[in-house]
């Protein structure tokens, strides 16, 4: 493994995001995953960064998404996969939390070596943003945001740590003029970058919301998690101005019905051995894994 002590690691993001046209990030949420995440390689291409996700955390955890799951408990989360990993991590800062909170948050993420905190602009409870309009999005006041945002950049004791702002705006069903309305004043407020989403599976909000944001910023980091817009290739985001691309929850998403099969296999045998034998990873397998 690579040297991943906390000055060296947290300034890969910002030197990737230098060096290439668009970067990819795969979610990677305990230390596991984080191997997996780490070593992945298929034709010389591999994952340059990780995403640590809120809603990936609490399931794992088996509670919902709503920030229920405190900081403290998603630190625990970050420090297993910084320890066993030497890519950079993005974390998954929901709504940053009262500003009071988070300029100490963004503190202790950069002492412990993460690279780039997201937060979203929605206030209230949490609700994740892929129910779209199916549950109620309230969005919280731009200025109000921003001045978060300027804290928390404020707070920072290195030039390496970033802090994106994550627009809410289509989640709320909202117009692209609010959106770039936002996205402007973030920018203003010290943002080192935009994370635009969107529940809708035509991609039409993003690819407008791109083209016009990158006439005015070319210059301007903007992230995209192309979850419901799946059809998508980094190639056709890179192309309309992503600079990053997060693959944000499919390594949950494939684990929780492989392990679901195993279970119900086991009930239906009343033994292990054909479960074994379809589904699992050998023992030597498994160990291989987790050697050092």
């Amino acid at each position: 493994m690579k040297c991943n002590l906390p000055e060296l690691r947290r300034g890969k993001l910002k030197s990737l995001l230098n060096e290439n046209k668009y970067i990819r990030v795969m979610e990677a949420s305990n230390g596991l995953s984080g191997l997996i995440v780490e070593r992945a390689n298929r034709n010389g291409k591999e994952y340059d960064a990780m995403w640590v996700s809120s809603l990936c955390d609490s399931v794992l955890k088996g509670k919902p998404d709503n920030e229920v799951v405190d900081f403290s408990s998603r630190v625990k989360t970050i420090e297993e996969i910084l320890e066993v990993t030497s890519k950079p991590i993005i974390v998954d800062g929901d709504t940053g939390g009262q500003v009071e909170h988070f300029v100490h948050h963004v503190r202790t993420l950069e002492r412990m070596g993460v690279s780039a905190i997201i937060i979203e602009d929605k206030k209230g409870l949490k609700q994740n943003s892929l129910f779209g309009n199916g549950t109620e999005q309230i969005l919280e006041d731009k200025l109000t945001f921003a001045n978060k945002i300027t804290r928390g950049k404020e707070a920072l004791q290195t030039e390496e740590f970033l802090i994106f702002a994550r627009i809410e705006s289509f989640i709320a069903d909202k117009s692209v003029e609010e959106a770039l309305d936002r996205a402007e004043t973030y920018v203003d407020a010290g943002a080192d970058g935009i994370m635009i989403h969107s529940y809708k599976s035509d991609g039409e909000e993003i690819t407008s919301f791109l083209t016009r944001f990158k006439k005015d910023y070319p210059d301007v980091i903007v992230i995209v998690i192309p979850t419901t817009y799946s059809k998508f290739t980094e190639t056709q985001l890179s192309d309309l101005g992503a600079n990053v691309i997060i693959y944000a929850n499919h390594l949950l998403r494939s684990a929780y019905p492989a392990m679901l099969r195993t279970a119900e296999k086991i009930l239906e045998d009343e033994c292990c051995e054909e479960a074994s034998n379809e589904y699992c990873l050998s023992m030597e397998e498994i160990l291989q894994v987790i050697r050092g």
